[in-house]
């Protein structure tokens, strides 16, 4: 006989690791897709062969629709008042997550002889498609947070296990997929071909596995996205999400006012946009540095990973972390570690030796990922307290509404980043009709310098979002709680 689970005060499950495991299941199923992103922009500048300023201006264009379509969608969410049998967010959930069965691949048909009007076209599609399915299954995901729990502990528990999750769904396609998709060249006689200029074999992208890659990875999402779904329970009353005062029309122009005037959300977000200006940017940068410099593209991914490990350090302890010395405060030490890791990769590209250049550079991204380890466990519980300081300081939760404009400058920054750095890796002397075997030693050498100059800008970032802005520190959090907690006793 099956043992019955416990209540809570309330008559719902009592939180626990089934909760967890199911929001960690979640961010799974959404990089499954998102982890995807980064090799976008390789797949269109290596395989593809899109110039670098025209690629920067569609990437731009896409992420642009990208950072709008969010609070659109958040505002949609949180105006929709009709009941459903598993709930509002959940519903919205399963929908994107039906979307995001094959949008994934939609970015990634393979014609690289195609015209380049059509290639442009193709690749604004794509995202399109891709985007409208991603952002209608993230937004209410992301916004759930607060719903499922109340307290600040299991929050933060919350935040690490979907840490958890981006993780283990980061894991798959940045190992897995580099193995797959490059390929070294040999000549006719078996032997390798080395570029002369820089003396590496040369790799080449095998773009039309990355196609059937992502549709693979669409399903592996779904599957997660199912079992998130049956297994959370939502115990906070969607009834209080809201969008503003009962029948008010949604308005971009006063959301956003009223975000700006949220010091914690503005904060967080600057940090996140830190992140994913510094880091994800990067991600064609280390690419095309791992195939030019170094010469093992198809391993890059294995030695990116060792890098990120470190993060799982922190996770068994998060809880105690965040009780003993509070989030905000625990995170500002992680950023000041991941600018001393910055610090450590600018010395790499000055070593000649390219086996000692490559241990530093490792030494430099085991540091950067230690750093990062607490604030990647608690970055969406941060928001999560930001949601409440909207509620403390306004008397309106405003989730989704909170959550997407947030998301707004995280697609911004996503797309900025990236937009920017391919037009400096052209500067750099990036060719995309050379392909990654006819680069220049010189512009080989010049992707080191931009990798590790990003990595620091990241944690610079991180720094000031959450030293200087998120004022939430460990005794406001405790008032603010015993204030939030006084008014729904009344």
């Amino acid at each position: 006989m099956a043992k019955a689970p416990q209540l809570d005060a309330k008559g719902y499950r009592k939180f626990g690791m089934r909760d967890k495991i199911a929001y960690a299941a979640g961010d799974f199923g959404c990089n499954m897709s998102f982890a995807l992103k980064g090799t976008v922009q390789t797949f269109w500048l290596a395989y593809m062969m899109l110039e670098t300023g025209l690629l920067s201006i569609l990437l731009l264009i896409v992420q642009i629709w990208d950072a709008i379509n969010d609070p659109m969608i958040g505002s949609m969410i949180d105006a929709d008042r009709r009941q459903y049998k598993r709930g509002k967010f959940k519903q919205y959930i399963f929908i994107g997550s039906c979307g995001l069965l094959v949008a994934g691949a939609a970015v990634f048909l393979p014609f690289p002889n195609a015209p380049v009007v059509l290639k442009a076209t193709l690749f604004i599609l794509g995202y399109i498609i891709w985007d409208a399915a991603y952002t209608v299954a993230n937004v209410p995901y992301g916004s759930m947070l607060s719903l499922v729990t109340e307290d600040p502990g299991e929050r933060a528990q919350l935040s690490t296990w979907r840490s958890v999750g981006s993780m283990v769904g980061n894991m798959l396609p940045t190992i897995i997929l580099p193995m797959l998709i490059w390929e070294k060249q040999f000549n006719a006689d078996g032997t390798p071909l080395i570029n002369e200029e820089t003396g590496v074999q040369v790799e080449l992208l095998l773009g039309d596995r990355v196609f059937w890659v992502a549709l693979l990875m669409g399903v592996l999402g779904f599957i997660a996205f199912q079992f998130m779904l049956k297994n959370i329970t939502i115990r906070i009353d969607e009834s209080s999400v809201k969008a503003g005062e009962e029948g008010a029309k949604f308005n971009v122009f006063s959301a956003f006012g009223n975000f700006l005037k949220n010091r914690p959300a503005v904060g967080a977000t600057l940090a996140a946009m830190g992140m994913f200006l510094g880091m994800n940017a990067a991600t064609t940068a280390v690419t095309i540095m791992f195939a030019t410099y170094f010469g093992m593209a198809s391993l890059s991914g294995i030695v990116q990973m060792v890098g990120f490990l470190p993060m799982f350090l922190f996770m068994p302890f998060i809880k105690k972390i965040v009780n003993r010395f509070g989030k905000k405060e625990a995170s500002v030490a992680g950023t000041v570690a991941s600018l001393i890791g910055g610090l450590v990769m600018l010395v790499f590209p000055l070593i000649p030796n390219k086996n000692l250049s490559m241990i530093v550079y490792l030494v430099g991204l085991v540091i950067f990922g230690l750093g990062m380890g607490v604030y990647t466990c608690v970055s969406w519980a941060l928001m999560a307290d930001a949601i409440d300081y909207n509620e403390w300081k306004t008397g309106k939760r405003e989730e989704g509404t909170v959550y997407s404009l947030h998301s707004f400058f995280r697609k911004l920054a996503q797309g900025v980043g990236p937009s920017v750095v391919l037009l400096i890796m052209g500067a750099l002397g990036y060719v995309s009709d050379l392909g990654t075997g006819g680069q220049s030693a010189a512009t080989s050498y010049n992707m080191c310098w931009l990798v590790a100059g990003l990595y620091v800008f990241s944690a610079i970032m991180q720094f000031v979002g959450l030293a200087l802005i998120y004022n939430l520190d460990k005794k406001t959090m405790s008032q603010m709680n015993e204030e939030l907690a006084a008014r729904k006793v009344k």
